[in-house]
């Protein structure tokens, strides 16, 4: 079997021939920081991007006799993360110390749920980007805080080895945090990274609905932790898996399964065995590289945690939370695609290219629905292409949209003349309405005009019109092009040549 070399030195196999050899198994651990204006166990805020250690109180900073509280609204949003994850809400859990040494955690130990989560037993149902579902099973969701920020300066990689100093920022430390923790994801094969991407797209859109995050992930808001393992067959005992931490991006998610099922099957195929191991992922070159041991449940010396009460959510508080639960974005999407009338493919379309919240907005701001997706999912996102921005970003939002659609809906422009408008709006000459009036492409409606026009090209073209007398109509088409050309595109085409046909006597 072929083998090649990754920019790491390791052996790789393509990925095909791998997922055709080996069962995939995949799982993932996302955290999620959740959105509250307080820590998890104290008081100081959670803003992001302020300076280094403003964000802090003697909790945040593990400093001796400074003593945790629980954030309420935390547990309530774990709570409906749970629930909206299909899983049962525990009468009881309690928090448990998490230890380990990394100067980041400033208590040496992170304080989190091990052996009775908040959340447990649930799933989240995705479409691939076919159109196939697939259900992921979901082991747990459960409560914890978040670790500080390490910058180590110096260096060629960013990391710890080979770094001059370490500079240590705790505003981060005792962020509240969620962790969904899948079970093996078994059965996808060759598509488990497909799987994997829609999966943690799929629990963004969640998150998002349910207002328990921005789920931001390139602010760190949600990141995902993608475990990968490899057996020969799908009867085969489990193989040993990698852990590649904190993927902070759908594509990457993706990228990373894939990697890592080529380079764990070069391992097999030499006779090697796969190290059990936490991984870095490397945006830039598509590789994962070592990172420490991984560590097993036992090594954390789990305990309760002596400071804190367990937690007891009565079932009243559960059932009220239920009862706040937002329509979860499987079911509308599937209420938006009846009411809009596209097919399943043109609403996979919408969703894989992110466009589902725009074209709402757009559409409540009096646009049809084909014309907003018409107008985002064409011109607009061509644009966002070429300028290699999100569609979003561009500078025109909804109502812009909808007021082009509307001039074109009441014939004032043409889709043509339409495009000239977007310019302008794209190069910041105002509105639709405005920069069809400063750029004079409104379309003539003086029928007197148009005759005129028409009168005009006809007596140019003289053996055009008598080939039209003699049957031959689309001969008009030339003369249809000289009146649009006289008036720079601002005549209707179909209206122009029924007057052709009018003024040479002949039937359309």
């Amino acid at each position: 079997m072929s083998t090649a070399t990754s920019r790491t030195g390791d052996a790789v196999v393509p990925y095909d021939d791998a997922a055709a050899r080996y069962d995939v198994v995949i799982g993932l651990e996302v955290h999620v920081e959740l959105g509250t204006a307080t820590k998890m166990f104290d008081g100081a805020p959670t803003v992001f991007g302020a300076e280094p250690n403003t964000q802090v109180t003697p909790v945040s900073l593990g400093l001796p006799g400074a003593l945790p509280v629980v954030n309420r609204l935390a547990v309530e949003h774990g709570i409906r993360i749970g629930l909206a994850l299909s899983c049962g809400i525990a009468e009881m859990c309690r928090f448990a110390r998490k230890n380990y040494f990394y100067p980041d955690m400033p208590k040496n130990f992170q304080t989190s749920q091990y052996d009775e989560p908040l959340a447990a037993d649930g799933h989240l149902d995705v479409l691939l980007e076919d159109g196939t579902p697939w259900r992921v099973e979901v082991e747990r969701a459960h409560l914890e805080e978040d670790t500080g920020k390490s910058t180590h300066v110096g260096g060629a990689t960013g990391r710890i080895h080979g770094a001059e100093h370490s500079l240590v920022d705790y505003n981060r430390a005792g962020i509240p945090l969620v962790e969904i923790v899948t079970r093996p994801v078994l059965g996808a094969g060759a598509r488990a990274p497909e799987v994997a991407r829609a999966y943690v797209a799929a629990l963004r859109d969640l998150l998002r609905a349910l207002g328990v995050s921005e789920a931001r992930m390139e602010q760190g808001q949600m990141r995902a932790d993608v475990n990968v393992s490899l057996r020969p067959s799908p009867d085969a005992p489990l193989g040993t898996r990698t852990e590649t931490k904190n993927v902070n991006s759908f594509r990457s998610v993706e990228r990373a399964v894939r990697y890592e099922v080529s380079r764990q099957a070069a391992v097999l195929d030499a006779g090697g065995a796969v190290v059990q191991e936490t991984r870095h992922w490397h945006e830039d070159t598509g590789v994962t590289t070592s990172g420490r041991p991984k560590s097993d449940a036992d090594d954390y010396r789990y305990f309760p945690e002596p400071d804190l009460v367990p937690l007891t959510p009565s079932r009243a508080w559960v059932e009220e939370v239920r009862a706040t639960l937002p329509e979860m974005p499987v079911a509308r999407r599937a209420r938006l695609q009846g009411e809009w009338g596209y097919s399943d493919l043109e609403m996979r379309d919408v969703v894989n290219a992110g466009l589902l919240d725009v074209l709402v907005e757009t559409v409540a701001a009096g646009a049809s629905p084909a014309a907003a997706r018409k107008w985002w999912g064409g011109e607009l996102a061509r644009t966002a292409n070429a300028r290699e921005v999100e569609v979003t970003a561009l500078g025109v939002g909804p109502a812009e949209v909808a007021e082009l659609a509307g001039l074109v809906e009441s014939g004032r422009v043409t889709d043509r003349m339409a495009r000239e408008v977007l310019e302008g709006v794209l190069a910041g000459e105002g509105t639709p309405t405005e920069v069809v009036t400063a750029r004079g492409l409104e379309v003539v409606s003086d029928e007197s005009a148009l005759v005129a026009a028409v009168d005009e090209a006809l007596a140019a073209q003289p053996d055009v019109a008598e080939k039209i007398r003699g049957g031959k109509v689309a001969a008009a088409g030339a003369v249809v092009g000289a009146v649009m050309k006289a008036t720079r595109g601002a005549a209707d085409a179909k209206r122009v040549r029924e007057l052709v046909l009018e003024r040479v006597g002949a039937q359309g």
